[in-house]
């Protein structure tokens, strides 16, 4: 087997053959920034990844000897583009980044590298040493105007972006930063805005679009609904198959198992209890209810046929759309989400009065912060709050009035002759 330019391999305890990218050691000495790594045990993954390697290793020899670059398609190492690139192969992206928001990830690193500069060049194509702190402050004011108008809340998240793969990529390569100012997007003053409110909707509201996805042959559909705002579980989990048959129903106790795949926490969650008398108290019938409208196609609960006898998960864009179809044919208002489903259930905990630690019990949120976030400052809420307000205020004024009565002066008063014994 002809091994990649670079490549070694080594055999390991198990048996088994690992290929790693090494680059000469004279090469090291001369300060070049492409570095060892692991290419793993599988053969062609580690050609894919040694060919991306050996790119840049040309392009910075090609660049060390005054030659021009021979594709315009690869990032010059130490520009903009190319620390993009770089952060979305570290673990810092694969690994702590959802599938689900890489896209908007990947969209706000375009829309930064396509920003002009007064010369017309774009800042994805220069050196990460020219972004200065100045620079940084001009490109995030020029971030807050778009298309459509000002937008706040984009320029934002850019910004924390760059800041965040500024750091991962300055620990790999600090030589192709600035000694003094490494990271110019630290301290950037942004726009005070006003943050929007998710919406969150109601219990009614969910079964109402669960029900009508059962009518029109949906109920998967529908269960998701259900499950985001009962079991509080992230949307993209219940698409993905994290909710499964294995855990419904069938330990020594009836649960359901829920899968929080962001956090790593699975949380069991109780559906019914027998009471001292033997009666049974379910806590979730209308849930289940719509549970058994589902078809057993595999595994995971929320499935799709894709034909007889086959299945597979459901894309979150496909789901999306569905979940859109299906609100405007049952007369939902537009706010209606999977999203929003999970937000109606958080608010739900808070109006029914339960503890951090309760509420933190059936979400998994792991800090009060994360938890606090998600319940809406809804009409029950405030009520609930005004009415233990009020009960304060009279509790406080029975104590005054009992205080400030005339103490009666029992043990003062002037007893008869005392009896002997």
């Amino acid at each position: 087997m002809k091994l990649p330019r670079h490549v070694i391999y080594k055999m390991l305890a198990s048996g088994n053959v690992a290929y790693y990218y090494n680059i000469p050691s004279r090469y090291r000495a001369m300060s070049c920034p492409v570095s060892n790594e692991a290419l793993g045990t599988d053969y062609a993954i580690a050609s894919r990844r040694a060919a991306t390697l050996n790119g840049l290793f040309d392009e910075w020899e090609g660049a060390r000897k005054g030659l021009p670059v021979a594709s315009v398609s690869v990032p010059v190492i130490g520009t903009v583009d190319w620390l993009f690139r770089e952060y979305k192969q570290s673990k810092a992206f694969t690994e702590k980044v959802a599938v689900r928001s890489r896209k908007n990830y990947e969209w706000a690193m375009t829309e930064l590298g396509n920003v002009l500069t007064k010369s017309g060049h774009r800042v994805g194509s220069r050196p990460i040493k020219s972004i200065t702190p100045r620079g940084a402050d001009k490109i995030y004011d020029r971030l807050t105007m778009g298309v459509k108008g000002q937008r706040l809340r984009t320029a934002e998240k850019i910004v924390m972006l760059c800041r965040k793969a500024w750091r991962v990529v300055h620990r790999l390569y600090p030589q192709e930063f600035d000694r003094d100012v490494p990271n110019p997007w630290v301290g950037v003053t942004m726009k005070n805005r006003v943050k929007l409110t998710k919406p969150a909707v109601t219990r009614e509201q969910v079964y109402e679009f669960a029900l009508g996805c059962i009518e029109r042959g949906q109920p998967e559909c529908g269960a998701a609904a259900v499950i985001c705002f009962e079991w509080l579980q992230r949307p993209e989990n219940v698409i993905a198959g994290h909710i499964t048959w294995s855990g419904y129903r069938t330990g020594p106790k009836p649960t359901i198992q829920i899968e929080h795949h962001k956090t790593g926490a699975v949380v069991n969650h109780p559906l019914e209890e027998k009471l001292e008398d033997g009666s049974v108290v379910k806590f979730y019938a209308d849930a289940e209810a719509v549970l058994s409208h589902l078809s057993r196609r595999g595994l995971p609960m929320i499935l799709r046929e894709v034909e007889d006898g086959k299945a597979k998960p459901y894309s979150f864009s496909g789901m999306q759309k569905i979940v859109q179809r299906m609100r405007k044919e049952i007369g939902l208002p537009v706010e209606f989400t999977l999203d929003a489903c999970r937000h109606g259930g958080m608010t739900e905990l808070e109006e029914s009065d339960l503890t951090d630690g309760q509420g933190r019990a059936l979400s998994a949120h792991r800090t009060h912060q994360s938890y606090a976030g998600y319940a809406k400052r809804t009409e029950a809420r405030m009520l609930s709050a005004t009415r233990k307000r009020h009960a304060h205020r009279l509790a406080n004024q029975m104590a005054t009035s009992v205080q400030n009565e005339p103490v009666a002066a029992i043990q003062n008063e002037k007893s008869g002759k005392a009896r002997s014994a």
